[in-house]
């Protein structure tokens, strides 16, 4: 995007009320945070019973569908926060290599989401028929758990990353 744009964007009303606010960046953060918790534990807990480690007595149709109101609500706190608080400080974020990142990882999570949705988060009832998880469901979970780690600490490293200063000029750039 031409940093023009960029600019243009990060001066938009909203996004200079929501970053200039002392209340109001804050609490879209911490509603950010509180959504990857939610979401994240709900989809940990997913990965885990269809990598056969965590509520192995229950059904994986029980597991799933019990938990996938609240991975709803987790995503859609994370998303909406996550839009506002990238919006509101883009011409800082766009540069960051970390950010840049974790929208690509955001993006493999879709296609892992599309890709493996048919055959594995749909179709919970024929995974609790089988003797054993099918290595389809099994590779959906190490899949998944490897994006939203790398995902996450990417997000994390966001903060960390700063730009390099600009050298200052030698003696034959002056002259």
């Amino acid at each position: 995007m031409p940093p023009e744009f960029v600019q243009w964007l990060q001066n938009a009303g909203l996004a200079t009320a929501i970053r200039e606010s002392a209340i109001v960046y804050p609490v879209i953060l911490s509603l950010h945070l509180t959504g990857m918790a939610l979401f994240g534990g709900m989809i940990l807990m997913t990965d885990l019973r269809l990598l056969g480690i965590a509520m192995t007595k229950r059904p994986v149709s029980e597991v799933v569908e019990g938990l996938r109101p609240w991975k709803h609500l987790g995503l859609t706190l994370v998303v909406t926060c996550g839009f506002l608080l990238a919006w509101s400080k883009i011409a800082i974020y766009y540069p960051n290599p970390f950010f840049r990142l974790k929208l690509g990882l955001l993006t493999l999570v879709t296609i892992h989401a599309l890709v493996f949705r048919r055959s594995v988060y749909r179709n919970t009832r024929e995974l609790d028929r089988s003797p054993v998880i099918p290595g389809r469901a099994k590779l959906a979970a190490a899949l998944s758990l490897v994006l939203w780690i790398g995902l996450v600490s990417a997000g994390r490293w966001i903060g960390y990353w700063e730009p390099k200063a600009a050298a200052p000029p030698t003696t034959a750039q002056v002259n």
